[in-house]
């Protein structure tokens, strides 16, 4: 028997941003092999459920060919005979949205449609799971790739996939959003096979996007000092990067030894000024998401909450960028 990725998704777009985008979990290895299609001058397309992957490229050139979402799906299904074990979900770059559950798709199965989005799974171990990951979607600061995380994450905590977790990924395309502007493929992140498929998808698309996505630059910019210098110092010592005595300054070594951190991780596509501004105002909220990460962890749905060395300073910076808009 063809195996089922049987999974959760969201198929969204962020008309604010040209975007469109999925993101997916399953108890399936390398479900972003398999479910998310995307297309910035089309829309994006889920197909799981006994996936029928024809129904990515023919659904995005149907888009291409001014259908909508709805005349897409009538199309991709009416034309499959075994459509009753399928699923879809299709938002098109024109703000049209469908979606289609099979009536063979295995319990619990369904989709729920809101504005600039579509939520649909099977194999659920409850219907809140798309319940709570529309409201996290329509209720969640930030940008599409932000929103389109937290649905995972509230889908997985109300119940999920009810045969565990295996792999993730989010695709999100815009025009020129690619790397240096080559392509539309804006964020492209996936997690093959691991235990916590959707913690390790949010830590890799951090790095991703301090790395390859750009932001509006910042009226001003603050310069580390005091404990919370001293701490980076510490931290940049431990990894190598400084030989001084860490202290409350951050002097021309300190700044040297950033410097030597930021082009050992590819951080080049932030100025030093606003990555040790982004250090310097995201320090502390490192404490909160670990918090977040130890509550989790509690309840049994992901990894220990704490951040050391490396991974503390890319947090740091993440947090200190959130609060640009990204370009």
């Amino acid at each position: 028997m063809t195996p089922r990725p049987s999974t959760f998704s969201i198929v969204a777009r962020d008309p604010e941003q040209d975007a469109v985008g999925v993101a997916v979990q399953s108890k399936f290895v390398s479900v972003g092999s398999v479910v998310p299609f995307v297309s910035a001058d089309a829309g994006a397309i889920a197909t799981q459920s006994f996936a029928n992957v024809a129904y990515g490229p023919d659904g995005l050139d149907l888009l291409r060919e001014g259908h909508s979402a709805e005349e897409v799906v009538a199309e991709l299904t009416d034309a499959d005979g075994e459509a009753p074990s399928r699923q879809v979900g299709v938002v098109g770059a024109d703000g049209s949205i469908a979606a289609f559950t099979g009536d063979e798709c295995f319990d619990v199965a369904g989709d729920i449609q809101g504005e600039h989005y579509t939520v649909q799974g099977n194999i659920l171990e409850n219907e809140a799971t798309l319940e709570a990951m529309a409201e996290a979607f329509e209720t969640t600061d930030g940008g599409l790739p932000e929103r389109l995380l937290a649905a995972l994450h509230a889908g997985n905590d109300a119940g999920g996939d009810k045969r565990g977790e295996q792999s993730a990924a989010m695709y999100i395309a815009k025009p020129e959003g690619g790397y240096d502007g080559g392509n539309d493929r804006w964020v492209d992140v996936r997690v093959d096979d691991h235990d916590h498929p959707i913690d390790e998808l949010e830590r890799v698309f951090k790095l991703y996007d301090i790395t390859l996505l750009e932001r509006e630059a910042p009226e001003e910019t603050r310069s580390l000092s005091g404990e919370t210098a001293e701490s980076v110092l510490e931290t940049l010592a431990d990894l190598g990067f400084y030989d001084g005595t860490p202290s409350g300054e951050f002097d021309d070594e300190a700044v040297a030894a950033l410097e030597s951190f930021r082009g050992m991780n590819n951080f080049e596509n932030h100025s030093l000024s606003v990555l040790e501004d982004a250090i310097a105002r995201g320090w502390d909220d490192v404490d909160g998401a670990e918090a977040a990460k130890q509550d989790s962890s509690a309840n049994g749905d992901g990894e220990a909450g704490e951040f050391d060395g490396e991974a503390r300073l890319i947090e740091a910076i993440w947090q200190g960028l959130s609060r640009l808009d990204r370009k």
